[in-house]
């Protein structure tokens, strides 16, 4: 099919922001008073004040001005966004209004895909058209094949990910034409088409195995786990409930605000890069192991307890500080049970069923059940979080641990996109340039220790 297609026009990154008040600051250095609007906007009626009004105070006009500190942006808002809001003291995630409880029991992933960038559900036809669009670019170029073949057999699947689609730029140099609202939507269609592709080819990759073509008969979910695991058969028929497991994940997975990598993609997507290389920033943000690769921690941890008998005194050794390390529990953002979690426990049970009980299933329940009953997590709000099912869940599906924050990046595509499209569409953006606080030395005399650095030469350019 052609490859230009009629966009549709994506939301408005959010409301304006609103003064409703102003804070008096008091410079005790010199005396003055600096009034600065208090702002608010959002429909849970967040505050803040522009870092900029800062500036204003300073002791000498020669001075650069006040600026905040904040490593790690722990409390500072880079963005206005209409997306994904989350309540973590109240356990709360919800994809443009929608609670992520509703979406997880009726939505399709291509529907959520849909939704976060367009702030609306899909009409049928909107569905439709978006389905077929994807469906009929699963294919990747031939040469990209012969790109994820130079790999070594052990290299990691996160590694492949983020080279391959930073390569997918150089096949489609119109891509960077990205005010132009059809470029953009064509490579968001494309993104959302290939990275399953990708994804399998990298995980036959590593088992040695033929690459198996996408299947364009077969479902978003149901293609992709046919490009894993078919082998002679003439078409793949998947277990229906790895399917809807797989379904779900993807869904919870799509999206989670302001966090590391969509932070490392709207930054690199400040630049008015291509789409294909801010998304490989994301990949690249996601393979830290504590970002997306937190699901892969659960089954190292569950590896080294070994057995379930083992479980009380690595409770132990984690409450008296001896050195245990409790992965899967507890979260950045929710102080409460993590919504997720609620929802994907119930997956993780019918997968169980389906499958049948272990060792290491044994470990991890009885871990969950320390951690939902002793006090000591309990009051500490150590409850089970979403990385602790979804690996479990993984390695269920007999995917191998270093793949498991692929399929996170399959999914989290969705949202980058989303969040990397607002950002284009938020006028108040500009390339992203933090600020420091320079702490090394102050201006000092160049005195070389090295005697001869470039040798003396003849005219003629010979050594004398």
């Amino acid at each position: 099919m052609p490859d230009t297609i009629t966009a549709t026009a994506p939301q408005a990154p959010g409301a304006e922001l609103r003064a409703t008040g102003s804070l008096d600051i008091k410079d005790s250095r010199t005396g003055k008073n600096y009034p600065v609007q208090i702002l608010e906007g959002g429909v849970e009626g967040d505050t803040a004040i522009r870092a900029m009004d800062l500036r204003q105070i300073k002791t000498a006009p020669e001075e650069f001005g006040m600026m905040t500190y904040d490593p790690a942006f722990m409390n500072t808002a880079s963005c206005r966004s209409a997306i994904t809001f989350i309540d973590g003291d109240k356990g709360i995630l919800r994809y443009r209004g929608y609670p992520i409880e509703q979406l997880a029991e009726s939505a399709t992933f291509l529907e959520v895909a849909w939704l976060l960038r367009n702030g609306e559900l899909p009409a049928q036809k909107e569905y439709d058209r978006w389905v077929h669009d994807i469906t009929y670019h699963t294919y990747v170029h031939e040469n990209i094949k012969r790109f994820l073949e130079g790999f070594r057999y052990d290299a990691h699947p996160m590694s492949m990910l983020c080279s391959s689609v930073a390569a997918l730029s150089s096949f489609y140099p119109e891509a960077k034409n990205i005010k132009d609202p059809d470029q953009r939507y064509i490579s968001i269609i494309r993104l959302l088409a290939k990275l399953p592709t990708l994804a399998a080819f990298i995980y036959r990759h590593g088992k040695g195995l033929p690459f198996i073509y996408p299947d364009n008969d077969l479902g978003y979910v149901e293609n992709f786990l046919s490009m894993v695991a078919r082998m002679s058969e003439p078409q793949y028929e998947a277990n229906p409930v790895f399917v809807k497991a797989l379904e779900v994940l993807f869904i919870l997975h799509a999206d989670h605000e302001q966090n590391c990598s969509t932070n490392a993609v709207r930054a690199v997507g400040s630049s008015e890069v291509d789409p294909f290389s801010a998304i490989a920033a994301g990949i690249a943000a996601l393979y830290g192991p504590l970002h997306g690769g937190a699901n892969e921690a659960v089954l190292r941890m569950i590896e080294e307890i070994g057995h379930p008998k083992n479980v009380p005194a690595f409770i132990d050794s984690v409450k008296g500080g001896k050195g245990g390390r409790l992965m899967g529990f507890g979260h950045r953002v929710y102080k409460s049970y993590d919504p997720r979690a609620k929802i994907v426990k119930r997956l993780a049970d019918q997968v169980f069923a389906q499958i049948g009980m272990d060792k290491d299933l044994e470990i991890a329940l009885k871990l969950e059940e320390a951690a939902l009953h002793d006090d000591y997590f309990v009051s500490r709000k150590l409850y089970p979080n979403v990385d602790f099912y979804t690996g479990l869940i993984y390695r269920s599906m007999a995917f191998p641990t270093d793949f498991f924050t692929v399929l996170f990046a399959v999914a989290r595509t969705s949202g980058w996109l989303a969040q990397w499209e607002e950002l284009l569409n938020d006028k108040e953006q500009k390339i992203a340039r933090p600020r420091q606080i320079y702490v090394g030395y102050g201006e000092r005399e160049y005195d070389s220790r090295i005697s001869e650095k470039f040798p003396k030469t003849n005219k003629d350019g010979r050594k004398k």
